[in-house]
């Protein structure tokens, strides 16, 4: 199948969207929000992923979720996390609803599985890190750290479907110069290896600028849709997500 390339009048369209929409407002109502909630890397590394992680469905819904979780650390996700606070809030067999797919117990074993990992590599960052050296690699790596850990609720177990969460959690992290992502791990991953952040909605809207072919969410289209938005923005296509955002609110 050929590279798509975008029209000259499409690509004027989404650098316009893109320099209108990354703009610090973006955070109001945003899932990227609550990681300038708080303060020092590891805290906000910690506070990004667990939003990313709780960032489906309905943002009316997920948002005050986020919100819980923050308010239980005591604005200290980091060691919320690390110290095992949170077993005080989710309890290992309770079947009880968190949010939506996710029970108690589901949420148990996520940050159980967080936690050992925070006590082997220190960080979310010092484990990519180790074994990461791009966007993809650093996609794969969280996934099958996850999987390894029997936890493939939260996380995607493997690389077929988009990973459409964990690819917006790197976008936060390795973006440098941004007012909404963090660029915290802008020294090891090159944001020109990150991938875009694909659900059916953005799908869609791909489609519809004829930047995607067809409509299947799979990590093979993210990939595609990624190379056709490197020719758009050479050295940081994720800014196209910003466009696409722009584009959805002007046209839907």
């Amino acid at each position: 199948m050929k590279d798509v390339v975008a029209t000259d009048a499409t690509r004027e369209m989404l650098i316009r969207y893109a320099v209108q929409y990354e703009t610090a407002a973006f955070l109001d109502g945003d899932p990227s929000f609550w990681m300038h909630q708080v303060s020092g890397v590891e805290n906000q590394e910690t506070m990004a992923f667990l939003a990313s992680c709780l960032s489906y469905g309905s943002r009316k819904q997920f948002m005050p979720k986020i919100a819980q979780l923050l308010d239980w650390s005591g604005g200290d996700v980091y060691n919320w996390v690390r110290n095992g606070g949170f077993k005080k809030q989710f309890c290992s067999g309770d079947t009880s609803c968190f949010y939506r797919l996710y029970n108690n117990d589901c949420m148990h074993n996520f940050l159980c599985a967080t936690q050992q990992l925070l006590a082997d590599f220190g960080s979310i960052g010092g484990y990519v890190r180790s074994c990461a050296s791009d966007g993809f690699g650093a996609v794969q790596a969280i996934s099958s750290y996850y999987a390894s850990k029997g936890v493939s609720v939260v996380v995607p177990k493997d690389t077929q479907s988009a990973c459409k969460r964990v690819c917006m959690f790197l976008r936060w992290m390795v973006r440098s110069g941004s007012p909404v992502d963090l660029g915290l791990w802008s020294d090891f991953i090159d944001r020109r290896s990150l991938i875009m952040p694909l659900d059916t909605h953005v799908v869609s809207q791909s489609v519809r600028l004829g930047l995607l072919p067809c409509s299947s969410a799979s990590m093979s289209s993210a990939r595609r849709l990624t190379a056709t938005l490197t020719s758009v923005f050479p050295d940081d296509p994720l800014r196209g997500d910003f466009a696409l955002f722009g584009y959805g609110v002007n046209n839907e």
